[in-house]
């Protein structure tokens, strides 16, 4: 076959292939499937250019060739002018060889040779980081430059910002140019065993765990179509190897032999089928004696970025930037509701915290669900502030949590389908409240929305946001107040 007869393909799309060659051929033929939309991709997709764009001062006064309002002809074109120029550092550098294009983040002149420079937004160097380098210096090489070295740029986790960005430290170069050599040799293979799989049919893959490693496939819907609900994926807790049971033909959980399992999941098969419920009462009034009054149901929805946004602040670092609080007096009392949404742009950590210092009593029970979550903000806060430290410190050791009892199954609803999580327990305690149809509907969705805020002017749009992510929160505090009143009725009902 010509090289203008070959399948063209992209660094993206042979690492795509070599996940799963199934997933190469869908994504240069796409089935006719819905798929279910996916912001999280184009919010990773964003941030990741931030990052690059970032990156680029490790190596500043080079030149760009841009992707937007160029061909992959005129962007190969461009580079190799620049080449020809003497440019010294260039961005984005566009190469194709035997129509695999490749886009080199920052490639920086050294001596007579070139060194490429791959960023990316992860804190460590990782396989896939290494097969993906070295596509890039195949194509280099290929094309007639000489490759000194090549490094995988990422983020310094440990770096604290204090005042501007520091770039030199907030990234970190590993040299990975050995694991890029050592991979040339058997490159031409595995592209010419790609290219034959797009001359054919939909290859005739099965799932398994390469679905997920080392990336969430985008064609998990359409490739997971035929397992059915209740299924063996549908188990939770370790101990059991699903795909040994999908790869000897048992699917269902009620094809499952119970003596392999733990008694969790026993428990959970035994209740799915049966439909059955169950609940320990001395357990669950054993809970809600660790429990007083005033009780404070609290939520925090917290930000994390690559790049620290704030002094003080570390890559991936969780930021609250949101609150809702439900206040009781005294058990089935009617709740206060009050909140904190921080305006977008501002560090939010000190007056959050002098609002949750203000709002919570100090002999307050505080509720939270999932506890560990919610005093590790506190944890952190009290270490930010210490004029506020005592304080934060009080309503840490007064923290209860909410998810004890069902963790422990003293509670177990069939419905919950072997979760604890409060958006599998509050369908099923409290069918008449659902995060359904909510424009933010969880913690993900919320973060994206604070984001999205932060890039927009005041308006329509920004108002719309702010106030789904004020009902999202309020829902979240409001459903542990309904879910601790159901467990007050269960305990005082008879059996």
């Amino acid at each position: 076959m010509s090289s203008s007869g070959k399948a063209g393909l992209s660094k993206s799309l042979i690492l795509t292939g070599m996940q799963c060659p199934k997933a190469l051929y869908l994504a240069k033929n796409p089935p006719a499937f819905e798929f279910p939309p996916q912001p999280h991709v184009e919010a990773k997709f964003q941030t990741g250019n931030q990052v690059g764009v970032l990156a680029q001062q490790l190596f500043p006064g080079g030149t760009e060739v841009p992707f937007d309002g160029l061909s992959v002809t005129e962007q190969i074109a461009q580079t190799r002018q620049l080449i020809d120029a003497g440019e010294l550092v260039i961005y984005e550098a566009s190469f194709a060889f035997e129509t695999i294009f490749v886009k080199v983040d920052i490639l920086v002149k050294d001596g007579d040779a070139w060194q490429i420079h791959e960023v990316k937004m992860g804190t460590s160097v990782k396989e896939v980081n290494c097969d993906d380098v070295a596509i890039q210096y195949y194509v280099l090489a290929n094309c007639g430059l000489t490759i000194s070295s090549a490094y995988l740029v990422h983020i310094n986790n440990g770096y604290e910002r204090q005042g501007e960005i520091n770039v030199q430290q907030l990234f970190v170069g590993e040299d990975v140019t050995d694991a890029a050599l050592e991979r040339q040799a058997g490159l031409p293979e595995l592209i010419a065993c790609l290219r034959t799989t797009l001359t054919g049919s939909e290859p005739d893959i099965d799932i398994g765990p390469h679905c997920n490693d080392p990336y969430e496939c985008d064609f998990i819907p359409y490739c997971w179509q035929h397992i059915p609900k209740n299924s063996i994926f549908d188990l939770k807790g370790r101990g059991i190897k699903k795909f040994d049971y999908y790869n000897k033909g048992i699917l269902k959980l009620e094809d499952l032999s119970l003596e392999n399992l733990n008694k969790a999941q026993r428990n959970q098969v035994e209740a799915t089928l049966n439909q059955q419920d169950s609940i320990n009462r001395v357990g669950v009034k054993e809970f809600l004696d660790t429990l007083w009054y005033p009780l404070c149901h609290l939520d925090f929805e917290t930000f994390d970025t690559p790049i620290p946004p704030f002094d003080g602040t570390r890559p991936y670092q969780k930021i609250p930037f949101q609150y809702s609080l439900h206040i009781q007096t005294r058990a089935g009392a009617e709740p206060l509701h009050t909140e904190y949404l921080v305006e977008p742009g501002n560090d939010p950590r000190r007056e959050l915290a002098e609002r949750l210092v203000a709002e919570i009593p100090a002999d307050a029970c505080v509720l939270t669900y999932n506890q560990a979550f919610e005093k590790s903000v506190l944890r952190d806060l009290a270490e930010l502030f210490p004029v506020l430290a005592d304080a934060l410190l009080v309503r840490l050791e007064n923290v209860r949590d909410l998810m004890v009892p069902f963790r422990k199954r003293d509670v177990y609803r069939w419905q919950m389908r072997g979760s604890y999580s409060i958006k599998a327990v509050l369908p099923a305690l409290v069918p008449d409240l659902s995060y359904d149809g909510m424009d933010v509907a969880d913690g993900m969705a919320a973060m994206r929305a604070y984001h999205e805020m932060c890039a927009l002017k005041p308006g329509v749009e920004l108002d719309r946001l702010r106030a789904a992510m004020l009902e999202y929160c309020c829902l979240d505090t409001l459903a542990m107040v309904r879910i601790l009143g159901e467990l007050e009725n269960l305990v005082t009902r008879r059996a």
